[in-house]
């Protein structure tokens, strides 16, 4: 096999979203890490998605960092963030209204009214409450010596810490659990159709929505979730709430982000606010759902850091950032090309795709001492999972905060954890995805 074939094969492990059900394709990664900073990428049809031009994946620390703070050069807003071209003119359109998918200046104040929104008070609350929810989700399966962690644990945390950052009732989060199955989960046929919102006791809000959720077509198939149309049950919730917001404005941040004035005074609109609610209840859930149990999945594989946070707690800042260099739960983003410009070594054309590959940059041995090795302890950990320049994340710090407070009542209340049965992985080559994730433990 030529070198070049080689290259090409491990290209298509990578980009394969059955590759993950195994595990991130590190080894391939780096493979391709070591032979260029910049290579291209094929982009072959995956399920009922076409083959599509191909990319430029950037693999290494620097060139990540370079694309991320340039968005003069590396456009969010001309071909949006995902791989895969919108299929239409409409639906890019569309999906260019989105915060993430925003360019500055319109980023910069979008991301301005948003950062004032998040006030010393507000955050304090949400650090608080978030807390307190950490503690009784871990006490709520202790009695029991076993759970999903995943399931039972991890997916409800952010759920909760999103419905107070919204002002959502506590009765409707799980809506949003459903929400973001559908949109991460487009190549993964379990997470298109979930359904694991109990209406009983839910809003009428929630109920109304409820009845806007567009089943399976004959082939079990459900609209592209990244169209307006194939969502119509959330636009629907996030309208009325923003409308709700509006007249009767409480003390949860997405009521002050109404209230807030920019620098031209105007205000968030109806609009902006339903694709601030699609963003959030989608990213803001679904990045640190699956960076929970795989922060459980990486503690379970190396018993011996387990055993090094148990004997000293002030290591766990450091090792939440390990966590989150190790598991990377955002795999890539993408940018496109505004003009002519070299790249790691390549020329890359105006309008190419250029896809930045965090889970390579992370274990990139240029910054990284021993990458591929997990310390609790390590120092500096300048890993790009939050991203890098203008679009960094917004929920970074309450990401972390979420984290350290889970993994903290997990050491206070379980020793001696194990696995109780196989992870069951997500299949997507975006989001490194766990469903299922059975453990054992002793209470104390």
């Amino acid at each position: 096999m030529s070198e070049l074939t080689e290259l090409t094969e491990l290209a298509r492990q990578v980009v394969d979203p059955d590759t993950y059900l195994r595990g991130v394709p590190h080894d391939a990664l780096t493979a391709l890490r070591d032979q260029a900073p910049v290579l291209r990428f094929p982009e072959p049809a995956v399920d009922s998605w076409p083959a599509g031009p191909g990319f430029w994946a950037v693999l290494r620390h620097a060139e990540a960092r370079t694309v991320l703070r340039t968005p003069r050069v590396f456009s969010s807003h001309a071909g949006a963030t995902q791989i895969r071209d919108p299929a239409t003119p409409a639906d890019l359109a569309y999906v260019r209204r989105m915060m993430l998918n925003l360019d500055p200046p319109e980023h910069t104040r979008i991301r301005g009214l948003l950062t004032a929104a998040f006030t010393p008070r507000a955050v304090a609350r949400l650090e608080e409450r978030i807390h307190q929810r950490a503690r009784r989700l871990v006490r709520a399966v202790s009695d029991r010596g076993e759970c999903d962690f995943a399931t039972e644990v991890a997916a409800d945390l952010p759920l909760s810490t999103l419905a107070d950052v919204f002002g959502i009732p506590e009765s409707d989060r799980w809506l949003m659990y459903d929400w973001s199955n559908r949109v991460i989960g487009y190549q993964d046929h379990e997470y298109a159709v979930s359904a694991a919102f109990d209406p009983a006791g839910a809003t009428p809000m929630a109920r109304d929505a409820l009845a806007l959720r567009p089943q399976p077509d004959a082939r079990g198939r459900m609209p592209d979730p990244r169209t307006r149309s194939g969502m119509p049950d959330l636009y629907a919730y996030a309208h009325e709430l923003g409308e709700h917001k509006r007249r009767h404005p409480g003390e949860d941040v997405m009521s002050v982000l109404m209230r807030q004035v920019d620098a031209e005074g105007g205000r968030v609109d109806v609009e902006e606010f339903e694709n601030l609610f699609w963003l959030f209840a989608v990213a803001g859930n679904e990045t640190l759902r699956n960076g929970l149990p795989g922060g459980m999945v990486t503690l379970l594989t190396h018993p011996d850091a387990l055993a090094r946070l148990r004997a000293d707690r002030d290591l766990l800042p450091t090792a939440v950032e390990e966590m989150l260099r190790w598991w990377t739960p955002v795999m890539h983003f993408r940018r496109t090309a505004t003009q002519d410009v070299e790249l790691g070594g390549v020329r890359v054309r105006a309008g190419e795709k250029v896809v930045v590959w965090f889970s390579s940059a992370n274990r990139d041995e240029r910054v990284f001492a021993d990458p591929h090795t997990f310390d609790p302890a390590r120092r500096p950990n300048d890993h790009l999972t939050f991203g890098y320049g203008p679009h960094f994340c917004l929920g970074a710090h309450l990401a972390r905060v979420q984290m350290r407070a889970l993994f903290t009542a997990v050491l206070d209340h379980w020793a001696e954890i194990e696995p109780a049965g196989e992870a069951v992985r997500l299949r997507s080559n975006f989001q490194n995805g766990i469903k299922h994730l059975p453990i054992r433990f002793t209470p104390r």
